[in-house]
């Protein structure tokens, strides 16, 4: 670890409300934008249709979903296609037909199955409120709600931004290949695909002869389904590109904020660990110390500050900077710090945690409706708080910003009401982990 000192920061306004004025368009046209349109493609004949296992399962501690189980028989097909392919009646467990994805094995059953064909997405435009914080004739800015998925993928073919977007640029249907593409806090420019989306869906290799313009109608970057906050979403080609190397030269500027269990020690810092896919679970991402088995590891770093304690030290908002854009990264970077983020039953934010924690520190003096609050959170509490960078066609900065959405505001103003400590930073020791 290296040891430094740093001056003073300016700290968060402990309301969360005072920002400065957001361009509205409140008359958006719904010109057409043709280069939106996902272009089709032609498949490769590769994709593992009709490949067949039939196998018992081994002797286990522990009974096993059904869909991991083949997934981990069949090398190199997603998750995503094993589902599909339980779910069209092509898997037997015992010789009875099993469509339930979840279903668990135990020890002796016998599996067989038949990997279904792949089938392309369609993205049909859909009438989907979209909070729009500014748009004009080259991009637009979007405030994501939480538990909305970003692009199509199996299993979510509906009900994403990119329906939402084709309905508000009068767009019509548009068909497109299966994908792996980039999710969560990852840029869609940096040109190297993750295999995990944001909905614990996964999508197939990548076919040769696609751009990557090709299966992202504007998306530039993406939120995971359940974080909350700003997007923005190119509308021409040159925006695109434009804003893919701002992100490529890591020149936005992105503030998050979370709610985490428990509070980071150093309060501000900077964590410089790779991650990784996690071997153990494939929906998650593992920040990799040294050479532990693991996966294809990346470059992943993340300055981190917290603004307030909250609860006597039961939970934290702590505000973070990306200084790069990996799958899954503030989340992973915050578990191996020990601090998952409040709602995070992925990365060890539990429920249980959470109330653990805040009994330790507060004994029995919770109120009733903060327990209910978390026993109803239904996704991390991380919000794309702010986001900052030059418009590709002006070339002046531009920069963003917009409140939490309403659980996220209500856990906090109910954990403000035990107790709140801001964090002074005049002078600090900071790591760099």
């Amino acid at each position: 670890m290296k040891m430094k000192m740093v001056p003073s920061l300016s700290l968060f306004p402990r309301t969360l409300s005072v920002f400065p004025g957001n361009p509205r368009y409140s008359a958006c046209t719904k010109s057409r934008a043709p280069w939106l349109l996902i272009r089709a493609c032609s498949t490769s004949n590769s994709n593992y249709a009709g490949v067949a296992l039939e196998e018992s399962v081994n002797s286990t501690t522990t009974k096993v979903r059904l869909d991991t189980w083949i997934s981990s028989r069949i090398d190199g097909i997603s998750r995503a296609r094993v589902q599909s392919t339980i779910k069209s009646g092509l898997v037997t467990v015992n010789g009875r037909i099993i469509d339930k994805v979840s279903h668990k094995l135990k020890s002796g059953d016998k599996v067989s199955c038949t990997i279904s064909e792949l089938q392309p997405l369609k993205a049909q435009p859909q009438d989907i409120p979209l909070d729009i914080l500014y748009e004009d004739d080259h991009l637009l800015v979007v405030n994501k709600p939480p538990h909305m998925v970003v692009h199509p993928a199996p299993g979510n073919a509906t009900g994403t931004l990119v329906n939402a977007i084709l309905h508000h640029c009068c767009l019509p249907v548009a068909s497109f290949p299966i994908m792996e593409i980039p999710s969560d806090e990852d840029d869609v420019s940096q040109g190297e695909i993750s295999s995990y989306s944001a909905d614990d869906t996964y999508l197939e290799p990548s076919f040769s002869g696609l751009t990557e313009a090709s299966i992202r109608p504007g998306i530039v970057h993406r939120l995971d389904k359940g974080t909350s906050g700003l997007l923005v979403v190119a509308k021409d080609e040159h925006s695109h590109a434009h804003l893919s190397e701002q992100f490529k030269q890591r020149t936005v500027q992105r503030v998050y904020i979370s709610l985490t269990c428990g509070v980071p020690f150093p309060a501000l810092g900077r964590v410089n660990i790779p991650i990784s896919r996690d071997l153990n679970n494939r929906i998650r991402m593992a920040a990799v110390v040294g050479s532990g088995k693991c996966g294809k590891t990346r470059h992943a770093a993340s300055r981190f500050r917290v603004i307030e304690i909250l609860a006597g030290g039961g939970c934290a908002l702590v505000e973070w900077r990306l200084e790069t854009g990996r799958t899954h990264q503030i989340r992973a970077h915050a578990k191996y710090l020990g601090i998952p983020l409040l709602g995070d039953e992925v990365y060890g934010g539990t429920k249980s945690l959470a109330l653990d924690r805040l009994q330790q520190k507060n004994s029995s003096n919770l109120p009733g409706k903060l327990l209910q609050l978390i026993s109803n959170l239904e996704r991390p509490c991380l919000h794309a708080l702010t986001l900052g960078f030059m418009h590709p066609h002006t070339r002046k900065q531009v920069h963003f910003s917009c409140l939490p959405p309403v659980d996220f505001a209500e856990v906090l103003s109910v954990l403000r009401s035990v107790n709140t400590e801001k964090v002074s930073l005049k002078v600090i020791l900071v790591w760099d982990f």
